[in-house]
């Protein structure tokens, strides 16, 4: 069994991290830890870094309790949500874990939803987390 976590280092990504690895740990899945990038000449190297820096963290999170995982960090000119569904495709995942976070109907218009696209075009069952206010 393989899951994806879509990841950014955000509070909502952790909690999806948090979940996959529980599930993980029952079921004896392997974790997927997804970052998408845009690439090209609009990636900072600091950005770059920073993402390199978030994913070993995360793997280290899931090896703590002895999960098989893997990171990558993509960057092939798609929006996040393609990326992850087309990566969940290409790799059979079974489940993905996403964390999402309150946005503004502008910001949705601007930006689109990429968990919304991940929840209607994957192929697979996606759980959403939502990181509440403590």
């Amino acid at each position: 069994m393989k899951f994806l976590v879509g990841y950014n280092g955000s509070e909502e990504a952790k909690a999806a991290l948090r979940l996959a690895r529980t599930y993980a740990e029952k079921f004896g899945a392997s974790v997927l830890v997804i970052t998408s990038m845009g690439g090209g000449r609009s990636e900072k190297p600091e950005e770059i870094g920073n993402v390199a820096q978030n994913l070993a963290l995360a793997e280290q999170f899931l090896k703590e309790k002895g999960i098989t995982c893997e990171s990558h960090q993509l960057a092939r000119g798609m929006s996040p949500g393609e990326d992850l569904v087309a990566f969940a495709k290409e790799h059979d995942i079974d489940q993905i874990f996403i964390g999402v976070e309150k946005v503004s109907r502008t910001q949705k218009i601007i930006v689109g939803s990429n968990a919304q696209y991940i929840i209607l075009k994957a192929t697979c069952p996606v759980v959403t987390v939502r990181q509440y206010p403590k």
